[in-house]
């Protein structure tokens, strides 16, 4: 046989699966039309001997001191990653493109420049010029920020054998491409190998790097599946098109909880933190507005009070449609049929809109009985008290549930001036000062609750 005859393979795009013949569906991922026809010629295996050969250490001698983080002063960064960056991880950060990834990751590079540290920016996608025009227009000076055009892994490497910067960082790995493989950049095989090399390396000189990836469309990490095992963090930029507002989302956090979420405003200086996102998302909600439930929700440890939207309207076609923005529309099918069911509200007629305002995504049980007022109140045609805030899980048999974490919740709702609260009658929790809990057993219950309390509020004023 030929050994320097081309190999002819179908590589699946999706989890990085071989096969010697064309596959509508991954047998692997089970995705569709992910083969694709990959021509190379056959190398021997990187060779792993030149790397430090460790010894296997006794578990109970191994030290327990705490490895000092990175940390930096942008505090929704910190919070998302656990309190800084430790020495020696890669981090992944993920999101749509134009979502402000290179500008996150440049404002973060400044940070620590600023701070005293060296920062090797790698970019294989923007010239110098465009990123001293990226700095300039956020305001950023550059001093110990070193920028690096290239796209060759094994030059990229070459540099990093003779630096040793505080931060590196790779903008995008979808670029990077290794000459031994033959396959395009951004190919399953060139991601997966790159991305290994600099994990190697990483974790050999004890140096942070973070690294930005595209998405599908799918919103998954272009790539194999494999390249979010090999990295120590996986944080997702998410954000509406129309929105100006940013979430930093971690998925993956081997160094802390994946439980945080970061809150920024892309504005003309680059990105922003948001001081007190609760009172930026509901400083344009209307008051009295039909249709319109605030819930306080948790992302992560922190409350966070979104506004719920309904509309109802009697549908012109001989099916209603269910439309829903922020939300699983699954829940709100759900939520569709306990009202429906158990509450007696006619909406097999009714399309039904639900949005979230500020383009945020809410995915927690919280959030029923917000919805379901919002329903209600929008097809009833009576505004909800906009002093009132709703918590509650919805059972299918109409009754409500409690939600965990509701001092902090209650506490978030009166620091931004809500009166009241309704909440399931299984709560057995004390009033916080300056709010007064109003207690349900059933949705029924709950919608005569707070429609009565909002015909209520316009009397008491």
């Amino acid at each position: 046989m030929n050994k320097g005859r081309k190999e002819r393979k179908f590589v699946c795009q999706q989890c990085g699966r071989e096969s010697i013949k064309w596959l509508g569906r991954c047998p692997d991922c089970e995705g569709w039309n992910t083969f694709v026809e990959t021509m190379r010629a056959p190398t021997s295996r990187p060779s792993h001997s030149r790397l430090p050969l460790s010894t296997p250490q006794e578990l109970s001698r191994v030290s327990d001191e705490e490895t000092p983080r990175l940390a930096l002063s942008l505090e929704e960064f910190n919070r998302v990653l656990g309190g800084g960056i430790v020495p020696g991880s890669l981090v992944l950060i993920g999101g749509d493109p134009g979502i402000g990834k290179s500008t996150l990751l440049l404002q973060v590079s400044a940070v620590v420049a600023q701070d005293g540290g060296t920062v090797l920016y790698i970019t294989g996608e923007e010239s110098l010029g465009q990123i001293r025009l990226r700095a300039k227009r956020l305001g950023l000076g550059g001093e110990r920020l070193f920028i690096l055009v290239e796209t060759n892994l094994e030059s990229i490497l070459e540099h990093l054998a003779g630096a040793s910067p505080d931060l590196v960082v790779i903008d995008s790995i979808q670029t990077v491409y290794l000459d031994g493989l033959g396959t395009a950049p951004g190919s399953v095989g060139q991601i997966r190998e790159g991305t290994l090399r600099l994990m190697q390396w990483s974790k050999a000189a004890n140096i942070p790097m973070l690294i930005s990836g595209h998405v599908t469309k799918d919103g998954a990490i272009a790539g194999p599946r494999a390249l979010e095992h090999i990295v120590d963090v996986v944080l997702y930029l998410e954000g509406e098109p129309f929105s100006a507002y940013r979430l930093l989302r971690g998925v993956k956090n081997r160094f802390g909880s994946t439980n945080e979420v970061g809150i920024f405003e892309m504005r003309s200086q680059g990105l922003v933190e948001v001081a007190n996102p609760s009172e930026a998302f509901l400083s344009q909600r209307a008051k009295e507005a039909v249709g319109s439930a605030v819930v306080p929700t948790l992302e992560g440890t922190r409350p966070l009070l979104v506004e719920i939207q309904a509309l109802t309207s009697t549908t012109s076609f001989g099916f209603p449609r269910r439309t829903a923005n922020g939300i699983d529309f699954n829940r709100l099918l759900l939520i569709t049929a306990v009202l429906t069911k158990r509450a007696g509200l006619a909406l097999g007629s009714q399309d039904i809109i639900v949005n979230v305002a500020g383009g945020l995504k809410v995915n927690e049980p919280a959030a029923d009985l917000g919805i379901a007022l919002a329903i209600a109140s929008s097809l009833r045609g009576a505004a909800i008290d906009p002093r009132l805030v709703a918590i509650g899980e919805l059972g299918l048999s109409g009754e409500l549930r409690a939600v965990p974490h509701l001092e902090r919740r209650l506490s978030e709702s009166a620091k931004l001036g809500f009166k009241r609260c309704l909440l399931p009658s299984t709560t057995n929790l004390s009033a916080p000062q300056g709010i007064e809990l109003i207690s349900a057993a059933s949705v029924r219950e709950a919608l005569r609750v707070a429609l009565f309390k909002a015909k209520q509020s316009h009397t008491d004023r």
